[in-house]
């Protein structure tokens, strides 16, 4: 290989979880992850955490708080509801549906595309019922709903509300940026449709780390607040973003599709962490992994990290941290 080849390739990120089966490793999940000491300093990095990245649903806090700036005033359950991936359970659905209604709003503005409950044990209970897939059960419809209120406040556009040049858009990067500490890389489009924003896991641990030490009545101290007094309206009842924020007092906590994870604990120390394949079952182990090392000692731990496997219906092996 010529030297200008070597210099071209890309880095292979280690391995952050195992898949282990009756005692033997069948899979590995590489990726990259970043700890922050309390001060803000790095702490700990495996692979590349400096480059950039899509947070995807990370990034929900700093579209809360961008709906904020904008003039939405919600608080509670409705600031957590628009920061959150929801599971799509019944008090979910009813907070949209009066979120949008509160602005004479109707479902039918929301740009996210029709889906099943992102909880399967909700989306089994959904089709048993003789629902079909709907754009408020699609688990970004909290975020959406609190999008288009802000709209119709300010007499902005609702129609065009996701495109990246839109004014509520522009100061969602305006608040990523600020909260990173760093341009945004790329801009994309997430599942749901919104704008995507791009920083690295640093950025990210420091986004979260921001939020959590943000002075009380700002922005992002408001959306922080929210998200860790109401966490079952930022995931559900069977997530773990909500037992850690739950159990773990002070704690900010919210995953990303394609295996994002970011956490800032409230001494402002932060972790941010993404599996290179995108999958999500190596999301607990890495995470307990991880705040073990931190020092996190609540029983929470272990509950988020045991991820079994089965075999003919019998624990077989699990998947583990690496690292």
């Amino acid at each position: 290989m010529s030297s200008s080849s070597s210099s071209n390739a890309v880095a292979i990120s280690p391995v952050l979880a195992e898949v282990v089966r009756s005692g033997f490793v069948e899979g590995r999940h590489r990726g990259s992850l970043v700890v922050l000491a309390a001060d803000g300093s790095v702490e700990l990095a495996l692979g590349d955490p400096s480059l950039p990245v899509f947070p995807r649903s990370s990034n929900k806090p700093m579209q809360a708080a961008a709906v904020l700036r904008a003039g939405l005033d919600i608080d509670g359950e409705r600031l957590a509801l628009a920061a959150a991936s929801h599971s799509g359970e019944a008090f979910h659905l009813e907070l949209v549906r009066k979120m949008l209604a509160g602005h004479g709003l109707t479902a039918d503005e929301l740009r996210t595309p029709a889906d099943l409950p992102l909880d399967p044990v909700e989306a089994e209970a959904y089709l048993a019922s003789g629902q079909v897939r709907d754009k408020v059960t699609m688990n970004c419809s909290g975020k959406h709903a609190a999008m288009l209120a802000v709209c119709a406040v300010n007499g902005w556009d609702r129609k065009d509300y996701l495109d990246p040049a839109h004014p509520l858009q522009r100061l969602v990067r305006t608040v990523v940026e600020e909260a990173a500490g760093e341009p945004v890389g790329a801009v994309g489009t997430d599942g749901c449709g919104a704008p995507l924003m791009a920083v690295s896991l640093t950025g990210l641990a420091r986004a979260f780390r921001h939020f959590v030490l943000a002075a009380p009545g700002t922005a992002e101290r408001r959306v922080a607040d929210a998200m860790r007094a109401h966490p079952e309206y930022v995931a559900g009842t069977r997530r773990p973003d909500t037992w850690l924020m739950r159990e773990v007092p002070g704690t900010l906590s919210k995953m990303g599709a394609e295996a994002v994870q970011a956490v800032a604990l409230a001494d402002g120390r932060a972790l941010a962490f993404k599996i290179d394949d995108g999958s999500t079952r190596a999301l607990g182990p890495v995470l307990a992994r991880t705040l073990t090392l931190m020092g996190v000692d609540s029983p929470v731990v272990a509950r988020i990290g045991h991820l079994p496997l089965l075999g003919g219906g019998v624990e077989v092996g699990s998947v583990r941290a690496a690292f």
